[in-house]
């Protein structure tokens, strides 16, 4: 069985939940998303690869790209190296702002950089940190974060960073730490998280 899922136009995580649709449509056969960003074909990958199937990418044009997942003879990526335990808490922090808190920007800005400080000192490690809306100037180019974001990325913890929020402040290409993700996984870390945190 081949299906086409025509993705071109759809806003993240569009891309993702209709490829992930589809492929619960089948029991085995191709699927080709087809995508017109690179943000998008980069998201789509990471859900067959979190769902072990084969994939490749053919690029029609500087923007278009068709993904071809084939269902039924993948094989699952190796487990990640299971943490020591007492190291990860299984905790969510998703940072909505660069800044931590309500009033003065200068002292939430202040007290964010305290904040991450604070956790790459703290064990147990949060197992994810997510960052929406302006939160991503932690995450890129100019952030007085980066290091100890970095600690916490050598350390085992998952940082991701909203791609559709990249691209809205037109820095998709200024990531430092952690990498891309779209709304559909962070949906899944938080609803799947123990416990949740929000700034």
């Amino acid at each position: 069985m081949t299906k086409e899922v025509d993705a071109r136009g759809q806003a993240c995580p569009k891309p993702v939940i209709m490829t992930k649709n589809s492929l619960n449509e089948i029991t085995d056969g191709t699927i080709t998303t087809i995508v017109d960003n690179e943000v998008a074909k980069e998201n789509v990958i990471k859900l067959v690869k979190s769902l072990g199937f084969n994939y490749k990418v053919d690029k029609s044009s500087d923007s278009e790209f068709y993904v071809h997942i084939t269902k039924g003879d993948g094989e699952k990526e190796d487990a990640p190296a299971t943490c020591p335990p007492n190291i990860f808490k299984d905790m969510t922090i998703v940072f909505g702002s660069d800044k931590l808190g309500q009033g003065s920007d200068e002292l939430g800005k202040i007290l964010v950089k305290g904040f991450i400080y604070s956790l790459t000192e703290a064990i147990p490690y949060p197992a994810t940190l997510v960052f929406l809306n302006s939160g991503v100037n932690l995450t890129t180019e100019g952030s007085e974060v980066i290091e100890d974001l970095k600690k916490l990325e050598e350390q085992g913890v998952e940082i991701l960073t909203c791609g559709t929020c990249l691209d809205f402040y037109g820095i998709e290409d200024k990531l430092k730490v952690g990498e891309v993700s779209n709304m559909y996984t962070i949906v899944e870390k938080i609803k799947n998280a123990a416990n949740t945190v929000t700034f």
